[in-house]
């Protein structure tokens, strides 16, 4: 497996059509790879996270190595910066029960419902800060870790928050879609090594392919840092 990062220009005239479209980039990653369907070892995952207005970076985890070039082009940085891949198998295979890390998710948290005028069911989005946490702390115990927990007086609280929400719209084969995510984070433990491995590698909840279900983890702060 390995684990992409490539630093996108928004102001670039293609960016929006390319950063305002799931589908879009949908597309220009899958173009990336010779072959992009899922191995025995994962499948190809991305997310896009913005940091302030001028600064977005793109990341993806995927079985074989990639080739960015034509996003590069379109809307990146092409005479500075490019992207860095590394091989993900170091980090996957040194996971440990009773590790932390802070991690970070974005995901597509919806519920199945029926209404009156339905005949069957259909994924409905989470609408609240609380059902989206709930709607991820229902998953842990399958996803091979816990939530750290913090606090103080005797009150312990997990180390999870929603940082960013939105509501994305665009066209699939002639339909409008809508889409609602929930970007996490927060600090977990390892419990079960093969269970994050599998939640790392094949992602986390529905809309896969629009840049949704990507875990990605990074070292704790130490303590005492500032």
């Amino acid at each position: 497996m390995f684990l992409t990062k490539m630093p996108l220009n928004p102001r670039r005239r293609a960016a929006r059509k390319l950063l305002g479209s799931p589908q879009a980039m949908h597309a220009a990653v899958q173009a990336g790879f010779a072959d992009p369907g899922p191995t025995e070892e994962g499948r190809v995952l991305w997310r896009l996270d913005t940091y302030g207005q001028h600064r977005v970076v793109l990341y993806t985890a995927s079985p074989g190595k990639p080739d960015f070039t034509h996003i590069v082009e379109q809307v990146g940085w092409p005479t500075t910066e490019a992207w860095q891949t590394r091989e993900y198998d170091e980090l996957l295979d040194s996971l440990r029960p009773g590790q932390h890390w802070q991690f970070r998710l974005t995901a597509n948290p919806v519920h199945s419902a029926r209404r009156e005028e339905w005949t069957e069911t259909k994924p409905l989005p989470h609408v609240t800060v609380e059902q989206q946490e709930q709607w991820l702390l229902d998953r842990i115990p399958r996803l091979g870790f816990q939530l750290v927990t913090t606090g103080s007086d005797g009150e312990e609280v997990p180390d999870l928050a929603v940082v960013e929400r939105g509501t994305r719209r665009f066209e699939r084969n002639g339909s409008r879609v809508t889409l609602s995510t929930a970007t996490f984070e927060g600090q977990l433990e390892v419990t079960e090594p093969a269970a994050l491995r599998h939640a790392l590698t094949f992602g986390i909840g529905r809309a896969k392919a629009y840049g949704c279900g990507l875990l990605t983890l990074a070292p704790p702060p130490r303590k005492g840092s500032v």
